[in-house]
């Protein structure tokens, strides 16, 4: 696990990696393309890749981490593939090894419920998981009917989101009343309605504008982001704003969590009570 500089956790955890996805405007493939690849003459036999075909792609498996070269000597190559989804089965156990509680973002360099991604592997995450309970443990997804579909195998408490990203109005999103549920804006490119058509709302929302290359063509609109936080204020459902909007919102910025951590305290206690789960 890695501290991180994303401003809603304290960690991040990568036991999978890559993406098949293709969005244009993704961080994480140009950070794996650029740390990609590992030195064959240091993997032993025991750590010879298992690449298997899954859902028309390649898929990797490790049981142990592959070596590079580099300037400072030989390290743990973080993703030996590139971008091809990857299984780290060594990291599994890298959250019980933190004592300290903290707020995990897991899956920042994948989506790990992207359809490519076998059961197992999001099954063995949870297990990770799930024997360090003192920590909170966020996911995130573009692919949100894959939450429905797993249904019962959802972890469930307090200490475990489950966010879908939504870039403009339209796109799917998911909601619940069994589990903690948040939508990711980001990077906001056009207006998105955060309320729900069924009614119930998520229990967070993050957004933030898109940054680095091509950022400056997609500026999102002051209003929009006021819209949203006028449908949060109604809901009850505290909103969180990256550090990327800070300029744009001026005295308008915050930054709330659900927990009571942030810049001011959410104005209404978010329920989670039992009820069916829902996609929109």
């Amino acid at each position: 696990m890695n501290k991180t500089g994303i401003e809603y956790c304290d960690m991040t955890f990568n036991p999978v990696t890559g993406c098949l996805r293709g969005c244009s405007y993704c961080y994480a493939r140009g950070i794996a393309r650029r740390f990609e690849g590992y030195s064959k003459e240091l993997a032993s036999e025991y750590q010879t890749p298992i690449r298997v075909y899954a859902s028309n792609a390649v898929i990797c498996s490790l049981d142990y981490p592959l070596l590079k070269h580099t300037s400072k000597g030989e390290v743990k190559a973080p993703y030996p593939f590139g971008f091809d989804p990857t299984f780290h089965r060594y990291r599994l156990g890298e959250p019980a090894k933190v004592k300290k509680p903290q707020t995990i973002f897991v899956g920042s360099m994948t989506d790990l419920f992207h359809d490519a991604i076998p059961d197992k592997w999001i099954e063995a995450v949870f297990e990770a998981c799930k024997a360090a309970p003192w920590h909170r443990y966020l996911f995130l997804t573009k692919n949100p009917k894959r939450y429905t579909r797993m249904g019962w195998e959802l972890p469930r408490g307090k200490n475990y989101w489950y966010g879908a990203t939504v870039t403009r109005d339209g796109e799917t999103s998911w909601y619940s009343m069994l589990h903690n549920t948040y939508i990711s804006v980001e990077p906001l490119l056009d207006r998105v309605i955060v309320a729900s058509r069924s009614a119930i709302a998520p229990n967070w929302v993050i957004v933030g504008k898109m940054t680095g290359a091509g950022s400056d063509k997609h500026e999102p609109k002051r209003e929009w982001i006021e819209q949203m936080e006028f449908h949060c204020r109604t809901m009850g459902v505290p909103l969180f704003m990256k550090n990327s909007l800070r300029r744009l919102m001026g005295d308008a910025f915050v930054q709330e969590k659900p927990w009571g951590v942030g810049v001011r305290d959410s104005e209404k206690a978010i329920k989670n009570e039992h009820c069916a789960s829902t996609v929109q």
